[in-house]
């Protein structure tokens, strides 16, 4: 039976989801952040969904888009770039500078366009795969693992929203000092068997930060580690952090903002000589996650100073970075994650994934195209444990800090219906405070006298 594929609907809901009071070097999360769900009907009555940003600019873009979508094939995956270079970005949005406060690189236009198209390629592919009875991995040509590696990822955090703020409680406790960063650490290897590590630092001085990777080291002996400040340091807070952690980090992740800091930094690491090698990302072995013992250097991650393809060059033939976190909300999608993995593995830099506030339907999509690329040799990011809530009938689970690639047709999950119209239900009620994420608002919100740092800040 031949099955019309063609789209004849795109629903666009935004929602905003609880989010805890987790601290960055810009200020704390808001008690909701803006997530955008996209869902892709075909003529035949096949679905799919996808998710991204839910912020004002992004919306903006989404409607333009979904309107355009309809009439064309769920398969032509590669003429939705096309049809979205005739979407408009009003020029107030974009910017070639480095935003610091969304944490996520620059903010082109074209970068908007793709943060958007991203989560219509996801509803495309699940659409598709449910068609074609085949996982979404399946399209992308295959997983090479069964099962993908997550990081707990580590936040100082209030225990509380501030008081009269209308927000979810939780039950993680407050963590502003190494022993309550070590307790953190201790409730994610509980709850969900983690055994890699990541530390969102750039929050305190940096000797208070190194004091707590040092107190995780201890708790978790040969554990990998990971440490981003959010390009809150200087060059020389940079290799100074570098240097007194060179024993326990798996890597140092932008510690400094833009490629000509993250590059001197590089260069003035001891053995920076010795990262241009593929065999240093590429092994696999234990030396590649870091607890080994002392190494050369400290490799150089980011998610910041590498999110488009016209920034490869620069931070590349410079040898600014030694991992690149990718993130196909932002990057384009699951096929343009796989296009950066190869142009890395050709230089010989790491890959791994970067992670945002997110639900179910996008980490199910992180693993699906994280089980197809080769040489992943770090675990990747994830927020998904510090979301209570989502819009998908069954949480995805941790089993050992890893999850399970689906087999299932499509992305193998399932839209909650009743909690994605109660969740946009929370959004329509909103007056505008909380439809753009604001992390330093939502600080002044608990410090009326706070000021958005400078950068770098230490």
């Amino acid at each position: 039976m031949t099955r019309d594929l063609t789209v004849s609907e795109v629903r666009l809901t935004p929602i905003l989801v609880a989010d805890p009071p987790l601290l960055n070097t810009q200020g704390v999360h808001q008690p909701y952040t803006p997530r955008l769900i996209v869902e892709v009907v075909t003529a035949d009555g096949t679905s799919g969904v996808g998710e991204t940003y839910g912020d004002t600019k992004y919306l903006e873009l989404a409607r333009p888009l979904a309107g355009k979508l309809v009439g064309r094939q769920v398969s032509d995956l590669n003429g939705l770039f096309a049809v979205a270079e005739d979407v408009a970005v009003d020029g107030s949005r974009a910017s070639d500078r480095l935003d610091v406060g969304g944490l996520r690189g620059v903010q082109t236009s074209d970068k908007l366009r793709l943060s958007v198209l991203s989560a219509f390629e996801v509803a495309c592919l699940d659409a598709l795969g449910k068609a074609l009875g085949l996982p979404v991995h399946a399209l992308l040509g295959g997983k090479l693992r069964d099962e993908v590696e997550y990081s707990a990822y580590l936040f100082y955090k209030y225990a509380a929203h501030p008081e009269g703020v209308a927000g979810e409680q939780d039950d993680w406790g407050a963590a502003l000092d190494p022993a309550g960063v070590v307790a953190q650490a201790r409730r994610f290897k509980e709850r969900y068997g983690f055994t890699s590590f990541k530390l969102k630092g750039g929050v305190f001085p940096p000797d208070q930060e190194i004091a707590a990777i040092r107190a995780l080291a201890e708790e978790f002996p040969g554990h990998p580690l990971r440490l981003d400040p959010n390009g809150a340091w200087s060059v020389e807070t940079s290799v100074k952090v570098a240097e007194e952690l060179r024993d326990v980090l798996e890597y140092l992740e932008d510690p400094a903002l833009g490629t000509p800091a993250m590059a001197e930094v590089a260069a003035r690491l001891k053995g920076a000589e010795r990262w241009g090698s593929p065999q240093a990302f590429s092994s696999g072995g234990a030396s590649d996650k870091g607890g080994g013992g002392r190494r050369a250097g400290v490799p150089l991650a980011t998610n910041m100073c590498v999110t488009t393809f016209d920034e490869i060059k620069e931070a590349f033939t410079q040898g600014a970075v030694q991992v690149v976190l990718s993130d196909h909300h932002y990057w384009g999608g699951l096929r343009n994650t796989r296009e950066l993995a190869a142009i890395c593995r050709a230089f010989g830099v790491g890959v791994s994934m970067h992670s945002n506030t997110h639900l179910g339907i996008s980490l199910a999509a992180m693993t699906h195209v994280a089980s197809t690329v080769p040489g992943l040799h770090h675990a990747c990011d994830t927020h998904y444990p510090w979301q209570s809530e989502d819009v998908i009938t069954e949480r995805i689970a941790f089993t050992g800090g890893r999850v399970a690639v689906p087999d299932a047709p499509g992305l193998g999950v399932t839209l909650d219906r009743e909690r994605l119209a109660a969740l946009h239900e929370r959004w329509l009620a909103d007056d505008g405070g909380l439809r753009d994420r604001d992390d330093a608002a939502a600080m002044r919100v608990a410090d009326p006298g706070w000021v958005t740092p400078t950068v770098p800040r230490w």
